[in-house]
């Protein structure tokens, strides 16, 4: 599978790699990060719609065919009524842990089995694919800081963009996207603008909190 066809969630999850030190930076961050894009994802497809705040399934038996996404759809349709933003961090670790698996089965990332202490089995994961990840990294500041015209950027891309301002600055020299043009991206993405600016907003407040937490 190329990078190009993987779903929001999986990458934002390839997105957190620091491709120079093949790490993941703010690992705190990352569970609402995928999940967000998870729920923006499944609401670009019409299969989430909002009802007065509520993140409300559209029907109880369409699906994606991606397990990330149907495995959320699937949580949201068991559980009781909830606000987009509790969603963004509502036992978000199961969608990134779900993610993982996806692009690992993939080949983007390796899989590594270890044990924690000697006793407690746990999985470490590595980047495989740096070149790929650093492509897009490329293709999603152009996006977010220009000179791509946001005319030309497609709903999925411009989703992406936002997702990745929320999180953090784009540019490697520390810059941030111009607000102007993040609104334009916003109104691209094919997602209720209310609905995607209560993500982003809650998306920003989990790296806030993350970011301390690292201090």
């Amino acid at each position: 599978m190329s990078i190009g066809s993987l779903s929001l969630p999986a990458r934002l999850c390839l997105l957190a790699w620091d491709t120079a030190e093949t790490e993941v930076t703010g690992a705190g961050r990352l569970p609402p990060l995928v999940r967000a894009g998870a729920l923006v994802e499944l609401a670009r497809r019409g299969l989430l719609v909002d009802e007065d705040g509520i993140a409300t399934p559209a029907d109880l038996d369409s699906g994606t065919g991606d397990p990330v996404l149907d495995g959320l759809l699937e949580l949201v349709r068991e559980s009781l009524p909830h606000r987009w933003r509790t969603w963004v961090t509502l036992r978000a670790r199961i969608t990134l842990d779900a993610v993982r698996e996806q692009l690992a089965a993939e080949g983007c990332l390796r899989a590594e089995k270890r044990r924690v202490l000697g006793v407690f089995p746990t999985v470490e994961y590595a980047l495989d694919r740096l070149a790929a990840v650093d492509a897009l990294r490329a293709e999603t500041r152009a996006v977010l800081l220009g000179p791509v015209p946001v005319a030309e950027v497609s709903e999925r891309d411009a989703a992406l963009a936002v997702l990745v301002d929320a999180a953090g600055p784009a540019g490697g020299d520390g810059r941030r996207a111009d607000q102007e043009r993040v609104e334009a991206l916003i109104e691209r993405c094919g997602v209720p603008a209310a609905v995607l600016r209560t993500v982003v907003r809650e998306v920003r407040t989990a790296t806030t909190a993350a970011a301390a937490l690292a201090d």
